[in-house]
Protein backbone atom coordinates (compact mmCIF):
# COMPACT_ATOMS: atom_id res chain seq x y z
CA UNK A 1 0.00 0.00 0.00
CA UNK A 2 0.97 3.28 -1.25
CA UNK A 3 1.80 5.54 1.90
CA UNK A 4 -0.47 8.99 1.48
CA UNK A 5 0.96 12.19 0.82
CA UNK A 6 -0.93 15.36 3.47
CA UNK A 7 -0.76 18.71 2.64
CA UNK A 8 -0.51 20.64 6.23
CA UNK A 9 -1.17 24.38 5.97
CA UNK A 10 -3.87 26.90 7.06
CA UNK A 11 -7.15 27.64 5.00
CA UNK A 12 -6.71 29.57 2.10
CA UNK A 13 -3.24 28.75 1.48
CA UNK A 14 -3.58 27.36 -1.83
CA UNK A 15 -3.94 24.24 -0.30
CA UNK A 16 -7.11 23.24 -2.86
CA UNK A 17 -5.06 24.48 -5.81
CA UNK A 18 -1.70 22.37 -4.89
CA UNK A 19 -3.61 19.44 -3.72
CA UNK A 20 -5.52 19.27 -6.94
CA UNK A 21 -2.06 19.67 -8.65
CA UNK A 22 -0.32 17.13 -7.40
CA UNK A 23 -3.20 15.13 -7.40
CA UNK A 24 -3.03 15.00 -11.36
CA UNK A 25 0.28 13.04 -11.03
CA UNK A 26 0.28 10.28 -12.81
CA UNK A 27 1.14 8.21 -9.82
CA UNK A 28 -1.61 10.21 -7.90
CA UNK A 29 -5.20 10.01 -6.83
CA UNK A 30 -6.16 13.43 -5.67
CA UNK A 31 -8.84 13.36 -2.96
CA UNK A 32 -10.90 15.87 -1.78
CA UNK A 33 -11.27 17.15 1.75
CA UNK A 34 -12.03 13.79 3.69
CA UNK A 35 -11.88 15.50 7.35
CA UNK A 36 -11.76 11.70 8.63
CA UNK A 37 -9.05 12.72 11.12
CA UNK A 38 -10.92 15.30 12.58
CA UNK A 39 -12.75 12.42 14.61
CA UNK A 40 -11.99 8.84 15.76
CA UNK A 41 -14.83 6.81 14.82
CA UNK A 42 -16.62 7.09 11.15
CA UNK A 43 -20.22 8.05 12.50
CA UNK A 44 -18.79 11.01 14.29
CA UNK A 45 -18.40 12.71 11.05
CA UNK A 46 -22.88 12.26 11.14
CA UNK A 47 -23.11 13.91 15.01
CA UNK A 48 -22.92 17.27 15.96
CA UNK A 49 -20.67 18.72 18.17
CA UNK A 50 -19.34 21.82 19.90
CA UNK A 51 -16.49 22.27 16.79
CA UNK A 52 -18.64 23.17 14.04
CA UNK A 53 -15.75 23.16 11.49
CA UNK A 54 -15.64 19.21 12.09
CA UNK A 55 -19.47 18.12 12.20
CA UNK A 56 -21.51 19.66 9.31
CA UNK A 57 -22.94 18.53 5.89
CA UNK A 58 -19.95 20.14 4.02
CA UNK A 59 -17.64 18.05 6.09
CA UNK A 60 -19.09 14.90 4.82
CA UNK A 61 -19.25 16.01 1.41
CA UNK A 62 -15.92 15.15 0.42
CA UNK A 63 -15.85 11.80 1.57
CA UNK A 64 -19.03 10.46 -0.33
CA UNK A 65 -17.79 12.29 -3.53
CA UNK A 66 -14.17 10.14 -3.05
CA UNK A 67 -16.39 6.78 -1.95
CA UNK A 68 -18.72 7.43 -5.15
CA UNK A 69 -15.73 8.04 -7.53
CA UNK A 70 -13.95 5.32 -6.70
CA UNK A 71 -16.28 2.74 -5.66
CA UNK A 72 -18.69 4.09 -8.03
CA UNK A 73 -16.56 5.55 -11.04
CA UNK A 74 -18.49 8.56 -11.48
CA UNK A 75 -19.85 11.27 -8.71
CA UNK A 76 -23.70 11.16 -9.37
CA UNK A 77 -27.10 11.49 -7.06
CA UNK A 78 -27.25 7.54 -7.05
CA UNK A 79 -23.39 7.31 -6.55
CA UNK A 80 -23.79 9.59 -3.65
CA UNK A 81 -26.50 7.69 -1.95
CA UNK A 82 -24.38 4.52 -2.59
CA UNK A 83 -21.72 6.05 -0.71
CA UNK A 84 -24.07 6.93 2.59
CA UNK A 85 -24.84 3.34 2.83
CA UNK A 86 -20.88 2.72 2.24
CA UNK A 87 -20.14 4.83 5.41
CA UNK A 88 -23.73 3.28 7.27
CA UNK A 89 -21.93 -0.05 7.15
CA UNK A 90 -19.00 1.56 8.88
CA UNK A 91 -20.26 3.85 11.20
CA UNK A 92 -18.31 1.91 13.86
CA UNK A 93 -15.00 1.53 12.18
CA UNK A 94 -11.81 3.68 13.47
CA UNK A 95 -11.44 6.49 11.08
CA UNK A 96 -8.30 5.45 10.76
CA UNK A 97 -9.41 2.01 9.29
CA UNK A 98 -11.44 3.86 6.91
CA UNK A 99 -8.98 5.86 5.38
CA UNK A 100 -6.88 2.92 4.87
CA UNK A 101 -9.44 1.19 3.17
CA UNK A 102 -9.57 3.93 0.78
CA UNK A 103 -6.04 4.29 -0.13
CA UNK A 104 -5.93 0.26 -0.39
CA UNK A 105 -9.05 0.92 -3.06
CA UNK A 106 -6.83 3.79 -5.19
CA UNK A 107 -3.28 1.51 -4.98
CA UNK A 108 -1.09 1.81 -6.62
CA UNK A 109 -1.59 5.36 -6.59
CA UNK A 110 -0.76 7.66 -3.85
CA UNK A 111 -3.15 9.07 -2.58
CA UNK A 112 -3.07 13.24 -1.80
CA UNK A 113 -5.26 14.80 0.60
CA UNK A 114 -5.39 18.29 2.53
CA UNK A 115 -7.92 18.73 5.13
CA UNK A 116 -6.98 22.89 6.65
CA UNK A 117 -9.46 21.66 9.98
CA UNK A 118 -6.60 18.69 10.66
CA UNK A 119 -3.97 21.82 11.59
CA UNK A 120 -6.60 22.98 14.71
CA UNK A 121 -5.32 20.05 16.90
CA UNK A 122 -1.87 18.48 17.06
CA UNK A 123 -3.49 15.55 18.26
CA UNK A 124 -5.73 15.44 14.59
CA UNK A 125 -2.20 15.37 12.63
CA UNK A 126 -0.75 12.75 15.15
CA UNK A 127 -3.50 10.13 14.18
CA UNK A 128 -2.70 10.59 10.34
CA UNK A 129 0.90 9.37 11.37
CA UNK A 130 -0.05 6.72 13.79
CA UNK A 131 -2.49 5.57 10.79
CA UNK A 132 0.87 5.60 8.26
CA UNK A 133 3.88 5.56 9.87
CA UNK A 134 5.59 6.23 6.29
CA UNK A 135 3.50 9.30 5.22
CA UNK A 136 4.80 12.37 3.35
CA UNK A 137 3.84 15.59 4.86
CA UNK A 138 4.08 18.95 2.69
CA UNK A 139 3.63 21.92 4.77
CA UNK A 140 2.49 24.32 2.73
CA UNK A 141 3.11 27.96 3.98
CA UNK A 142 1.65 31.68 2.47
CA UNK A 143 2.41 35.69 2.90
CA UNK A 144 -0.15 35.61 6.75
CA UNK A 145 -1.13 39.02 5.51
CA UNK A 146 -2.31 37.29 1.86
CA UNK A 147 -3.59 34.40 3.62
CA UNK A 148 -5.73 36.58 6.33
CA UNK A 149 -6.72 38.74 3.88
CA UNK A 150 -8.03 35.69 1.99
CA UNK A 151 -9.76 34.31 4.79
CA UNK A 152 -11.58 37.58 6.00
CA UNK A 153 -12.97 37.54 2.42
CA UNK A 154 -15.04 34.03 2.93
CA UNK A 155 -17.58 33.98 5.00
CA UNK A 156 -16.80 37.17 7.06
CA UNK A 157 -13.41 35.41 8.29
CA UNK A 158 -15.93 33.01 9.72
CA UNK A 159 -12.95 30.15 9.99
CA UNK A 160 -11.27 31.94 12.16
CA UNK A 161 -13.92 32.13 15.27
CA UNK A 162 -13.56 28.67 15.83
CA UNK A 163 -9.11 28.58 15.96
CA UNK A 164 -9.13 31.36 18.92
CA UNK A 165 -8.30 34.35 16.08
CA UNK A 166 -9.91 36.75 18.78
CA UNK A 167 -8.41 39.49 20.01
CA UNK A 168 -9.25 41.34 23.22
CA UNK A 169 -9.72 44.88 23.22
CA UNK A 170 -10.21 47.32 25.92
CA UNK A 171 -13.50 48.48 24.80
CA UNK A 172 -14.56 45.04 22.50
CA UNK A 173 -13.29 41.75 21.12
CA UNK A 174 -12.58 41.62 17.24
CA UNK A 175 -11.35 38.71 14.85
CA UNK A 176 -7.44 38.74 13.97
CA UNK A 177 -6.80 35.95 11.63
CA UNK A 178 -3.25 36.40 11.92
CA UNK A 179 -3.32 34.42 15.46
CA UNK A 180 -4.75 31.38 13.87
CA UNK A 181 -2.37 31.86 10.81
CA UNK A 182 0.72 31.57 13.40
CA UNK A 183 -0.94 28.73 15.81
CA UNK A 184 -1.68 26.49 12.88
CA UNK A 185 1.52 26.76 11.67
CA UNK A 186 2.97 26.56 15.10
CA UNK A 187 0.66 23.60 15.38
CA UNK A 188 2.44 22.34 12.66
CA UNK A 189 5.92 22.40 13.27
CA UNK A 190 5.11 20.89 16.60
CA UNK A 191 4.12 18.13 14.91
CA UNK A 192 6.60 17.71 12.56
CA UNK A 193 9.43 17.65 15.02
CA UNK A 194 7.77 14.66 15.82
CA UNK A 195 8.44 13.47 11.79
CA UNK A 196 11.41 12.57 10.12
CA UNK A 197 13.10 15.17 8.25
CA UNK A 198 13.02 12.66 5.29
CA UNK A 199 9.02 12.71 4.70
CA UNK A 200 8.28 16.24 5.57
CA UNK A 201 9.08 19.14 3.08
CA UNK A 202 8.35 23.17 3.37
CA UNK A 203 7.24 25.00 0.68
CA UNK A 204 6.07 28.55 -0.19
CA UNK A 205 2.63 28.85 -2.27
CA UNK A 206 3.72 31.62 -3.93
CA UNK A 207 7.03 29.68 -5.44
CA UNK A 208 4.69 27.00 -6.99
CA UNK A 209 2.49 30.10 -8.00
CA UNK A 210 5.85 32.29 -9.68
CA UNK A 211 7.69 28.61 -10.80
CA UNK A 212 5.69 25.98 -11.17
CA UNK A 213 7.23 23.40 -13.60
CA UNK A 214 10.80 23.57 -11.41
CA UNK A 215 8.47 23.46 -7.71
CA UNK A 216 6.17 20.88 -9.13
CA UNK A 217 9.35 18.46 -10.38
CA UNK A 218 11.00 19.38 -6.49
CA UNK A 219 8.18 17.77 -4.84
CA UNK A 220 8.15 14.90 -6.87
CA UNK A 221 11.52 14.00 -6.22
CA UNK A 222 10.70 14.31 -2.18
CA UNK A 223 7.73 12.05 -3.04
CA UNK A 224 9.45 9.17 -4.97
CA UNK A 225 7.11 10.26 -8.29
CA UNK A 226 8.22 10.66 -11.55
CA UNK A 227 9.88 14.55 -12.33
CA UNK A 228 9.49 14.01 -16.32
CA UNK A 229 8.43 16.36 -18.44
CA UNK A 230 4.89 14.00 -18.93
CA UNK A 231 4.42 14.16 -15.41
CA UNK A 232 4.45 17.62 -14.96
CA UNK A 233 2.38 18.41 -17.87
CA UNK A 234 -0.17 16.31 -15.96
CA UNK A 235 0.54 18.53 -12.62
CA UNK A 236 -0.65 21.88 -14.68
CA UNK A 237 -4.05 20.87 -15.53
CA UNK A 238 -5.82 20.63 -11.73
CA UNK A 239 -8.86 21.33 -13.56
CA UNK A 240 -9.22 17.80 -15.14
CA UNK A 241 -9.47 15.89 -11.28
CA UNK A 242 -13.11 14.24 -11.28
CA UNK A 243 -12.93 16.41 -7.70
CA UNK A 244 -12.21 20.61 -9.50
CA UNK A 245 -16.21 20.88 -9.78
CA UNK A 246 -19.02 20.93 -7.82
CA UNK A 247 -20.62 18.00 -6.92
CA UNK A 248 -23.91 16.55 -7.62
CA UNK A 249 -26.83 18.32 -5.51
CA UNK A 250 -26.68 16.07 -2.44
CA UNK A 251 -22.49 16.45 -2.19
CA UNK A 252 -22.01 19.97 -4.01
CA UNK A 253 -18.73 20.72 -2.04
CA UNK A 254 -15.76 18.49 -0.44
CA UNK A 255 -13.15 21.42 -1.43
CA UNK A 256 -13.34 25.56 -1.25
CA UNK A 257 -16.12 26.72 -3.05
CA UNK A 258 -13.74 29.67 -4.87
CA UNK A 259 -11.82 27.16 -5.92
CA UNK A 260 -14.72 24.42 -7.39
CA UNK A 261 -16.13 27.83 -8.83
CA UNK A 262 -12.27 28.09 -10.74
CA UNK A 263 -9.77 25.49 -10.83
CA UNK A 264 -7.64 26.39 -13.71
CA UNK A 265 -4.24 27.32 -12.88
CA UNK A 266 -2.09 30.25 -14.09
CA UNK A 267 1.39 30.65 -13.78
CA UNK A 268 1.79 34.27 -11.91
CA UNK A 269 4.24 36.53 -9.67
CA UNK A 270 2.87 37.10 -6.57
CA UNK A 271 3.52 40.42 -4.67
CA UNK A 272 4.42 39.88 -1.18
CA UNK A 273 3.23 42.39 0.84
CA UNK A 274 4.84 44.39 4.15
CA UNK A 275 5.14 42.68 7.18
CA UNK A 276 4.89 45.62 9.13
CA UNK A 277 2.63 48.01 7.58
CA UNK A 278 -1.20 48.28 8.97
CA UNK A 279 -3.42 45.06 8.08
CA UNK A 280 -6.26 46.33 5.36
CA UNK A 281 -8.98 44.02 7.67
CA UNK A 282 -8.21 46.10 10.94
CA UNK A 283 -9.82 49.94 11.52
CA UNK A 284 -7.63 50.55 14.24
CA UNK A 285 -4.10 50.86 11.90
CA UNK A 286 -2.35 47.97 13.61
CA UNK A 287 -0.10 46.11 12.09
CA UNK A 288 1.06 42.05 12.52
CA UNK A 289 1.34 41.12 15.58
CA UNK A 290 5.43 40.81 16.74
CA UNK A 291 5.54 36.97 16.91
CA UNK A 292 3.44 36.50 13.42
CA UNK A 293 6.16 38.95 12.06
CA UNK A 294 8.86 36.63 13.45
CA UNK A 295 7.27 33.77 12.55
CA UNK A 296 6.71 34.81 8.55
CA UNK A 297 10.52 36.02 8.45
CA UNK A 298 11.53 32.31 9.51
CA UNK A 299 9.64 31.72 6.63
CA UNK A 300 11.20 33.50 4.25
CA UNK A 301 9.32 36.45 4.28
CA UNK A 302 10.50 39.73 4.63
Amino acid sequence: MAAPLFLLAPPRSYTSLINAMLGQHPQAFGLPELCLFNVEVLKELWVRTSDEMSNDAKTRQGLLRAVAEVYGGEQTAATIRMAVHWAAAREEVSTALVYRELVERIHPLVAVEKSPSYTIDIGRMRAMYRAFPEARFLHLIRHPVAQCKSVMSLNEGAFALYVNSIEFLEDRAIVEPSLAWHDLNINILNFLDEVPPAQQLRVRGEDIMENPREQLAAICRWAGLRDDAEAVDAMMHPERSPFACFGPINALFGNDPNFLSGPTFRPHKVKFPSLTKPVPWRQDGHALHPRVIELAREFGYQ
